[in-house]
Parts: structure tokens; C-alpha cells; sequence
């Protein structure tokens, strides 16, 4: 367990990526270590550059990026290994609808549907093997996770932990229970500490999010090389984008609130400087699922993460659509319009993951009360609420775990002409936003909340982690009287549309309109000032008209790219039927 330290270094950027990463050490791990980790990261630098047989080449991102959010196994078929099988099905269905594809762990594991890596080098044989990822990225961009924060007890490393076994044996964090860890965070209800049996008898190891997750030890350099390898690998194996995950929690120092310590944000600096070295083209995104002042901070100063959870974003929306209004939401919004982002930073915007809703990037953005009364309706929409300890005993809400197709299910049978016109609107606005767009795949077939998941393995989140059988899913979606054939048709139409449009480049100015509570609306202006286009939505079930004088030019005859019903333009302004969007475009 490490001990206080100084401030972090402040590193001319302009210094030579290798000088960046051995100041970074002398940070971590001292001056007089520094020099020698600093030649063990290099050894691995060389070996990377030896051993790949291509590099991320090209710009960070481009307008026509898309990200599909999915597992491996999320789609199944006796006629392939599952890996196979969606990318068949992604080929077949959606080969123009998504720029990218975020396979979520696919690696061997113990629990948590694959965030407790037993493996973090192999591919799951029940899913596929290496070689299907290969195919897959030859026709998609491929993120990967790369599960840093901890592994399982079925791991290795764990059990030569358990053995006393070197070199593995320090990989951990062990800690007399006697220890006061009060002002650790805490990201749920369960003990910090977890024992185990050794060969030295019972000890007490760290475990931010369960028992069967054994947090690493970055304070051992060591933990920090085995990790610098594994994220060259799965460059080397043809990932485009790397996904930290839980990184907010990586690095543990007893007296403090053990997330977002400098320590951690120079490991990910660190992992930066790695791949400017290496890997220019290649992108790091940061999963930390905190409040909004907290996410933004792995931006760094343009020298961290280049890509970040936009957490705030689903449980606004979900806010706002619920009452009706959105206010939250629009203050929240211009909020960014002030954020000036360090050159080559955007957001990763999602409405729903694997994860639940995050209800901690709330804070400060939405009264209690209001929360209450959504979480509420989101029970008798069938959700369920997760909770997380806080430093004086209590708990809080943490998570809703719902699908996000089902939270805008009416509780009053007979009662959901406005559950898809809701759905989709929510879906539209986040395809809207400054930054790169992700749809996880379970938004896309308009999946309901599956209870049997929950029933079965006794964890809340499976509530949207369906496992479709192709046949059904097709059939479904080949149907379109049925919730998932007109959804799936309509997204289609949506992706396809807004990938063609210069103005929803992640690079692309936002301004949010000043408009009523009702509705909301962005402007997109294309970085070379080309295109310009006006995105308009009413989060009520009346229509609404938008005056002329509120919009920028009038913006009564430009062009409405998406052509919904109900959605059309006069002189006096623009109307909206209930639940409507329009994308309006200068001719």
C-alpha cells in the first residue's frame, strides 16, 4: 500500500513520448527506480514493433463513426460459434449502419458475464477464438476491453497469490482487516476487504466490486508492465480503440478516497505515452461511471484519455422524457457548449450498455425529489435499483438496472401509443450530440426487460443482457407489427441518414438552443462550415410549434433530413408532434 506522494509532475508536453514515461515512473515508483522500468517498458515497446503486423493508421475519427455496444454471445445460432455468428448477422442486417464494433469481454472468465478475466490473453472458446475477431475487423473498427483494475480469483496470478508463488504473489493488495478504510469509495454495498485462505492462513484482499474481482496492485511496477503488455497485444490483434474499464478506482492509498488519485491518472498518461510512441492512430477511452465534473478529468489536458463516457447523458434523458421536461437536460448540455475539450478529445455518447443506468452522474444535475419520483416510475416499469456505500454507513442509489426500451413502457396495459415514439426520440437526441455515437444492440432490437435473465442468475443486470437466438431475432425483425421490426427498421434508417451528415463530425461546433421546457434542441455546424444542421425534439405527448425567432436563419426552409410524420415547417416556425425530431438541414 502506498503512501502519500507529491503533487503529480507537470511534463512538458513537447518532451519526447519515452522522457514523458520515465518522469511518469519517477512519479509512480521513485527517481532511483525509474530508469529501470523505464527500460522494461522499452524492451516491450521493441518487441511490439517487432511482432505487429499492422498499425492503427488514419484520423481519430471521422463523421461516419458509429459504435455498436455488444457481447459476443448476444446473438446465437447453431450454425457457428457465436463471434462468428454476429458478425454474419452485423454483415447481413447492418454493414452500412456501424463504422465500429465494441465486442465487450470475450476473454475466459468466472463471473460478471466476463469482468472477471480468468484470461486476460485468450479468447473464450465458447465464443470463437482470435482469428474471428480478425475476420471481423475486416469489416468493422474493433473496440476492446482491457479489464485493468482486476481479475479473477480463478486468474493465475490469484492462485499463485494464494501459493505464495513469485512473481504474482505481490500482484495484490493485502490488508489487515484492523485497517480504517472509511473514507474509501465505495461503488457498491459490499466489504472492501474480502478474505481468502493462503499458504499464510486467512488475509484480506482488496475487492472494490465483488469477492470473485481481487483488485491488481499498481503500486508493484511490476502489475503496471504486465498491463502495458496486454494493451500492446490487443493493439497487435487488431484493436482500433481501448476501453479502461473501472479505471477511476485503479490506484489504492489507505487515508484517501482511493478514486481518481493522481496515480491513476498518470498510469493512464502513461499508457498515452506508450502508444504515441508506437501506436499514434490508436485511441484510449476511460470508463468512469461518476459525476460529471469527476468523468471529464481523464481528458487530462489533451495528454489522457482521447475518448470519454458521456454518463450524464442516459439518465437525463431518461429524466427528461419521463416528466417532460427538459430542463435538467438543457442546462447540463450547455454546459459542454462551455467546455472548451483539449484539440483531439470527444465524448463517447450511449443511452444504455451492458451496465444499468448510472445514477451517480445525476448528482448535482437533478434534485432528489425528482430523482425519487423517476426511480419510482422506473420500478413500476419493472427496473430495479442497485445501491452503493457511502462513507457515513448509508446507502444511495447507484444504478438503475431496466432496459432502456422498457423504461419508456407505459405500467397501464393499453396504454403505449407513445412507448416507441418515446424510445426513439431518446435514441435520436444522443445520435445528436457533439461526439462519437454508440448504440448498444439491445436498443436496436427494442429488447424487453428480460425477468427470466434476473430470475436465473440472480443478478440485476441481466435485466438487459438478453441472449438472442438468430432464427427469433430475424423473424422479429423481418415482422413489422412487432416492437422489434418497426424499431429495428427505423434505426436502420436513422444510422444510415446520420452517418452521411459532415455536421455530426465528433469535431463539430454544438450549440444548445434557448428554447422552453417542452422541447430541445441542437445546432451542429460542420468543421469546415459546410453543412449546418438543426436538431429539434418534443419530450411531451401534445405537439408543439417552435417559433421562427427562436431558431438560428429562421430555419423554416431547410431541409428536413429524416422526414418523421407529423414534422413540418411554415413561416411562423417549426412543429413537432408529440415525441417528434426533425433534423433539419440548409438546402
Amino acid at each position: 500500500m502506498t503512501k502519500a506522494t507529491a503533487a503529480p509532475p507537470q511534463i512538458d508536453p513537447a518532451l519526447p513520448p519515452a522522457e514523458r514515461i520515465q518522469r511518469r515512473l519517477a512519479y509512480l515508483y521513485g527517481e532511483d527506480r525509474a530508469a529501470g522500468i523505464a527500460r522494461r517498458v522499452q524492451r516491450l515497446l521493441d518487441t511490439h514493433l517487432q511482432l505487429r503486423k499492422r498499425h492503427v493508421s488514419g484520423p481519430f475519427w471521422r463523421y461516419d463513426d458509429v459504435v455498436l455496444i455488444t457481447y459476443g454471445d448476444t446473438i446465437q445460432s447453431p450454425q457457428g460459434p457465436p463471434l462468428q455468428v454476429l458478425r454474419d448477422f452485423l454483415c447481413s442486417h447492418l454493414n452500412d449502419a456501424f463504422s465500429m464494433v465494441h465486442v465487450l469481454p470475450f476473454f475466459p472468465w468466472s463471473s460478471d458475464d466476463g469482468f472477471s478475466v480468468t484470461d486476460f490473453r485468450a479468447v473464450n472458446e465458447s465464443l470463437g477464438d482470435w482469428q474471428d475477431l480478425r475476420e471481423m475487423e475486416k469489416d468493422f473498427d474493433l473496440v476492446v476491453d482491457l479489464v485493468l483494475n482486476h481479475c479473477s480469483r480463478e486468474n493465475l496470478w490469484f492462485i499463485d497469490f494464494i501459493a505464495g508463488d513469485a512473481p504474482a504473489c505481490d500482484y495484490f493488495i493485502d490488508v489487515d482487516p484492523e485497517e480504517n478504510l472509511s473514507m474509501v469509495t465505495r461503488p457498491r454495498s459490499t466489504p472492501v476487504l474480502s478474505g481468502v485462505r493462503t499458504h499464510r492462513g486467512l488475509r484480506h484482499v482488496w475487492t472494490t466490486f465483488s469477492n470473485d474481482q481481487i483488485d491488481m496492485n499498481y503500486a508493484n511496477p511490476d502489475v503496471l508492465i504486465e498491463f502495458i503488455d496486454i494493451l500492446l497485444y490487443y493493439f497487435r490483434r487488431g484493436a482500433r480503440m481501448v476501453r479502461l474499464d473501472d479505471v477511476a478506482y485503479l490506484w489504492k492509498q489507505i487515508g484517501t478516497p482511493c478514486i481518481h488519485l493522481p496515480q491513476t491518472h498518470q498510469v493512464v498518461k502513461l499508457f498515452r505515452d506508450v502508444l504515441t510512441q508506437v501506436e499514434p492512430g490508436a485511441l484510449i477511452m476511460t470508463e468512469t461511471n461518476v459525476p460529471h465534473a469527476e468523468n471529464i478529468t481523464y481528458f487530462g489536458d489533451g495528454d489522457e484519455a482521447q475518448v470519454v463516457y458521456q454518463f450524464s447523458l442516459p439518465p437525463l434523458l431518461l429524466q427528461g422524457l419521463y416528466a417532460g421536461n427538459t430542463r435538467h437536460l438543457r442546462a447540463w448540455a450547455k454546459s459542454l457548449d462551455d467546455l472548451a475539450l483539449p484539440p483531439g478529445c470527444t465524448f463517447f455518447n450511449f443511452t444504455a450498455s451492458h451496465d444499468g443506468v448510472g445514477l451517480r452522474p445525476l448528482e448535482g444535475l437533478v434534485p432528489d425529489a425528482e430523482l425519487k419520483q423517476m426511480l419510482d416510475a422506473m420500478r413500476e416499469r419493472g427496473g430495479y435499483i442497485s445501491t452503493r456505500r457511502n462513507a457515513d454507513g448509508r446507502d444511495s442509489p447507484y444504478e438503475l438496472n431496466i432496459s432502456y426500451f422498457d423504461a419508456f413502457r407505459s405500467p397501464t396495459p393499453g396504454e403505449q401509443q407513445w412507448h416507441i415514439p418515446m424510445f426513439l426520440v431518446s435514441q435520436i437526441v444522443a445520435l445528436s450530440f457533439k461526439g462519437i455515437p454508440a448504440v448498444y444492440i439491445h436498443c436496436l432490437t427494442a429488447t424487453p426487460n428480460d425477468i427470466l435473465g434476473v430470475e436465473r442468475t440472480g443478478a440485476t443486470r441481466a435485466i438487459n443482457r438478453r441472449k438472442w437466438d438468430r432464427a427469433e431475432l430475424e423473424g422479429l425483425i423481418e415482422n413489422h407489427a412487432t416492437e422489434t421490426g418497426q424499431v429495428f427498421k427505423a434505426y436502420q434508417s436513422l444510422l444510415r441518414t446520420r452517418r452521411a451528415q459532415a455536421a455530426f463530425h465528433p469535431d463539430a461546433a454544438q450549440q444548445v438552443l434557448d428554447l422552453d421546457d417542452a422541447v430541445f434542441g441542437l445546432l451542429r455546424t460542420a468543421p469546415d462550415d459546410e453543412q449546418r444542421i438543426l436538431a429539434l425534439f418534443n419530450f411531451t405527448a401534445v405537439p408543439r410549434t417552435i417559433a421562427a425567432a427562436a431558431l438560428p436563419d429562421g430555419a423554416t426552409e431547410w431541409l428536413d433530413l429524416l422526414g418523421l410524420t407529423g414534422c413540418h415547417t411554415t413561416e411562423d416556425g417549426v412543429t413537432l408532434p408529440a415525441y417528434g425530431a426533425c433534423w433539419l438541414a440548409q438546402p
